[in-house]
């Protein structure tokens, strides 16, 4: 376990940024890479030296937070999925059975609409300056935009469904053991 208790400066690294430790201040530059980046530059982005953010990472992978790519530099990278899973069980913890289905059910609104709206099955499948062309009402950055708009409707069905699932789960596990939330 790492000891978050200890000064920063024991760590090689300035006072904690903005009143933040160094563990938060390296889990807020994780939180930021969405490609392989190695370790010396997430100490830079930390204010830390080299060496202070490997403990962190590997701990932080263990968690599943972050993936490491390469050894030799090492190489990490935020593990999105694992954020997607913990939205996801807290959707499921903090909303009722009946909210989740009303945002499931508006997600699905919003894909048919789409679907309908420019005959295609997914946002991928449309040409944004091509619907543009053929519609008299909509200029291309509409177009994106309701293209953008879509891919969200998207991942919010699936998160929200999934969350919606797992509600149902854990509902079904109380009833069996005789407890309710």
């Amino acid at each position: 376990m790492i000891d978050t208790d200890t000064p920063d400066s024991s760590f090689g690294c300035t006072d904690g940024v903005g009143g933040y430790d160094v563990e938060q201040q390296i889990y807020g530059v994780v939180l930021q890479t969405h490609e392989p980046t190695a370790v010396s530059t997430i100490a830079d982005a930390a204010d830390c030296s080299p060496r202070v953010p490997q403990k962190y990472l590997a701990w932080f992978e263990n968690l599943g937070i972050v993936t490491q790519h390469t050894s030799d530099p090492a190489t990490y990278e935020r593990n999105d999925a694992f954020f997607e899973w913990r939205r996801r069980n807290d959707l499921a913890a903090t909303q009722s059975l009946e909210e989740l289905q009303d945002r499931v059910q508006e997600a699905t609104s919003r894909i048919t609409e789409y679907e309908e709206r420019y005959e295609a099955a997914s946002p991928a499948a449309v040409d944004a300056v091509s619907a543009a062309q053929v519609s008299d009402e909509l200029t291309s950055d509409e177009v994106r935009s309701d293209l953008d708009d879509w891919e969200r409707a998207r991942k919010e069905h699936e998160r929200y469904e999934r969350a919606r699932q797992q509600r149902m789960a854990d509902e079904r596990d109380q009833v069996f053991r005789g407890t309710t939330r």
